[in-house]
């Protein structure tokens, strides 16, 4: 199976055109991991990561009905001379929450399918953020599923119809969820999306994101794992494991929020891996540890905390006054998950790793 990259979407590039390929190792690094922060890896909302899996969701779940429909597999001898058979596919743009996605809606030669899912003349879908995480999220029962799949579809559909839903649904996430992956990337983003999972009763689960930012300066979702709560090391050994099976052999630098035992994990998959606490989290929990009166002060202080990495080179060296009360603050901002240099937005530890990480791929058969 070659690799897919449909849920891959492009950053732009910086003003000034391509990235300069003279660039040091040190320099594609810490420009990566700043567009990185300063754009954000955003999965809602028009132009998220989420679209082309989006598309996947309900293409699946089309084949699924179509297949109910006609009472065949597609590419099933059976379906020939049966009175009715596929008829192949139409597109169709739908206005959705991570914004308009293109689905290509099976017909069949009787012209009696009605879609459900996406229903005729239908141009708008809301709340399909929430069941493309529920659904794509690795981890969840064949039940889990088709119990979210019951909801959406409602009362009206068979519980055969959605039990063969729930197969196309699971089988072509199996296909996103197992595709192989670049060997090397220099970021990967963990983050924690709570999301209602259905199984008899409603209950609020955590859903892990594992995002990355290629050596291309492209972002994509490597995989949605679904937890419980109580995840911890031995959760996390088994992603990131999962990860390196796909053909992930490197990583420079992971960034997360404080999540139990994943360093660890990290630690043992990938030894040489910077983990950082994600700054917007950083920088969040820092207001923790002041007054809320003084607030204000805290995130002027905390401003020049995380500046663009040539400006910290430039800065190294030279004098510089700090605001009232910096440094207090400052020593707040340590308090993350992770302390000392992998804690901080630009460390010399992260330069020197990301250059002997390069060495080493460059060096690679």
């Amino acid at each position: 199976m070659g690799e897919m990259t449909i849920e891959r979407e492009s950053v732009e590039e910086p003003a000034g055109g391509a990235m300069p390929s003279a660039a040091s190792d040190e320099q594609l690094v810490a420009m990566l991991v700043d567009r990185a922060r300063s754009e954000g890896l955003q999965l809602t909302g028009e132009g998220g990561l989420l679209q082309q899996l989006t598309k996947r969701v309900l293409e699946s779940a089309l084949e699924g009905e179509i297949t109910d429909h006609v009472g065949y597999e597609k590419h099933d001898p059976a379906g020939k001379n049966n009175g009715n058979s596929r008829n192949g596919t139409r597109a169709k743009t739908v206005l959705t929450d991570v914004g308009p996605v293109e689905v290509r809606v099976p017909r069949d030669t009787a012209g009696s399918f009605e879609p459900q899912i996406v229903k005729k003349r239908q141009r708008r879908l809301s709340g399909v953020d929430e069941m493309v995480l529920s659904l794509s999220a690795k981890g969840l029962t064949h039940g889990e599923i088709s119990a979210h799949l019951a909801e959406v579809y409602g009362a009206e559909v068979s519980k055969q119809t959605i039990s063969t839903i729930t197969d196309k649904v699971m089988e072509g996430m199996a296909e996103w969820q197992n595709r192989p992956l670049d060997r090397v990337y220099p970021v990967l983003f963990v983050d924690a999306i709570n999301v209602k999972i259905r199984d008899g009763q409603v209950a609020n689960r955590p859903v892990y994101v594992v995002m990355a930012v290629t050596t291309e300066g492209t972002r994509d979702i490597l995989g949605i794992w679904a937890g419980d709560g109580g995840e911890g090391a031995k959760y996390w050994l088994h992603v990131f494991t999962e990860l390196k099976n796909r053909g992930l052999d490197d990583v420079l630098m992971l960034v997360c929020d404080g999540l139990k035992g994943l360093p660890e994990a990290v630690e043992t998959v990938w030894p040489r891996t910077i983990v950082q606490t994600c700054v917007v989290h950083l920088l969040r929990n820092s207001f923790r540890y002041a007054a809320r009166q003084d607030w204000d002060k805290v995130a002027k202080a905390l401003s020049p905390s995380t500046p663009h990495p040539a400006k910290t080179r430039r800065r190294s060296g030279s004098g510089s006054s700090r605001k009232p009360g910096a440094e207090s603050i400052r020593r707040s901002s340590s308090c993350g998950r992770t302390p000392g240099p992998s804690s901080c937005p630009s460390s010399p530890s992260t330069s020197r790793y990301a250059r002997s990480s390069a060495r080493r791929t460059r060096s690679s058969p």
